[in-house]
């Protein structure tokens, strides 16, 4: 049995970023990844485009995975606008109420995976264990005996979950989840746009769908289309123009002919909150604790920050020579990301019930939430600072 003080299962961004961040602690850290290290390192592109606020930016500056991040796939959120159904009125978030800066950067999601696996390279007391899946997790007096697929076994001080929202480890400690399925299938897809975007984001409710467009750099935007899954399939059945002429037409041609240059990509619409985030000297991160409608494009945002908090909290108990899995410090942590999460998740999924609800009271209900909204400057400054996470 290998003796670790800290064992994270799951090497996606949230799981590779909380590594990074016990970088010299001195702490001996393993991760297990069910792929192998060689789709770790040239981590597909998966369609997804993840919108990055100022916190976000900082801390993975601090990561060192900014740094890594090739700079023409980085693009400015210079504007956001929400508009409703074939309203002409749109809700509008300009940067100039951030003193000028962007609201905030737009990456592809599959280089911030790569960045993070380049971080960790070589990084002092850290093990990978890929190819590995999770079989069982035991507790003891001292924290739990993990046992692999290949009969290997692992003793974790403290075990961090950080296998997706629909975590297997998190079961296997008696944490359930709260789960939304909201029966809707997201499709996402690069396209080459024929009119200047601005670098303008819209979030666009129309009726009996939902869409979202992402300004990249080149004359490019992400597409984000929510539909019942069946509808979602004859897209993607679709040759690349007469999928192009789809979008288009979804989009009423506001930005001419749209055409795709990546192939489109289709994910499940389900939320997820765990009943707790932690547990025995045992934590949830990412995902595996929180995973969030994309409505709001805080998904990636909030599980950064969790990674972060817990982090945090174990280096400073090193530091002190105290126990890393203390049940005082692992509460804390919990009461952060419970008060940093639930209401955001309240919030997204309201919005998301709001507005996809084509009755005719739901209409009328958010195109006067809209004009109100946009009617009071302070409102709006309040939720562009909530979106942009400013750091002073």
């Amino acid at each position: 049995m290998r003796r670790m003080d800290v064992v994270v299962v799951g090497a996606g961004p949230a799981g590779l970023c909380f590594a990074r961040a016990l970088a010299g602690t001195g702490l001996q850290v393993g991760l297990v990844e069910a792929q192998p290290r060689q789709a770790l390192a040239e981590a597909a592109f998966d369609g997804r485009e993840i919108a990055l606020t100022h916190a976000s930016r900082q801390s993975l500056e601090q990561l060192g995975l900014w740094q890594r991040l090739p700079e023409a796939e980085i693009a400015e959120l210079r504007d956001a606008r929400v508009m409703n159904g074939g309203s002409p009125f749109a809700l509008t978030f300009a940067s100039s109420q951030i003193d000028g800066q962007p609201l905030g950067w737009l990456v592809p999601n599959h280089l911030i995976r790569r960045a993070a696996w380049q971080a960790v390279q070589g990084q002092d007391g850290l093990e990978l264990f890929d190819g590995r899946k999770v079989q069982a997790v035991r507790a003891d007096s001292q924290g739990h005996v993990v046992r692999l697929d290949d009969g290997s076994e692992l003793h974790a001080r403290l075990l961090v979950c950080a296998d997706s929202r629909f975590s297997g480890t998190r079961r296997m400690l008696g944490i359930g989840a709260q789960m939304r399925d909201f029966g809707k299938s997201m499709l996402v897809c690069r396209m080459q746009v024929e009119r200047d975007h601005h670098h303008t984001a819209w979030e666009w409710f129309g009726y009996g769908r939902t869409m979202a467009l992402l300004p990249l750099n080149e004359g490019q935007a992400s597409a984000v289309i929510t539909l019942p899954p069946r509808q979602i399939e004859e897209l993607l059945a679709m040759d690349e123009i007469a999928f192009g002429d789809a979008v288009s037409g979804f989009f009423e041609h506001r930005l001419g002919r749209m055409q795709p240059v990546a192939t489109p990509q289709a994910y499940p619409l389900v939320g997820v909150y765990a009943q707790r985030f932690v547990g025995e000297r045992s934590a949830l991160i990412g995902d595996a604790a929180v995973g969030m409608h994309p409505v709001t494009a805080h998904g990636f945002n909030l599980g950064l920050a969790s990674a972060q908090r817990l982090a945090q909290g174990i280096a400073e108990q090193q530091r002190r020579g105290a126990d890393i899995a203390a049940a005082g410090m692992l509460g804390s942590y919990q009461r952060g990301h419970r008060l940093a999460a639930r209401p955001l998740y309240e919030a997204t999924n309201a919005v998301a019930s709001l507005y996809t609800d084509d009755r005719r009271p739901a209409r009328l209900l958010r195109a006067a939430g809209l004009r109100v909204a946009q009617g009071v400057a302070p409102f709006r400054q309040l939720i562009a600072a909530h979106l942009t996470q400013r750091v002073a």
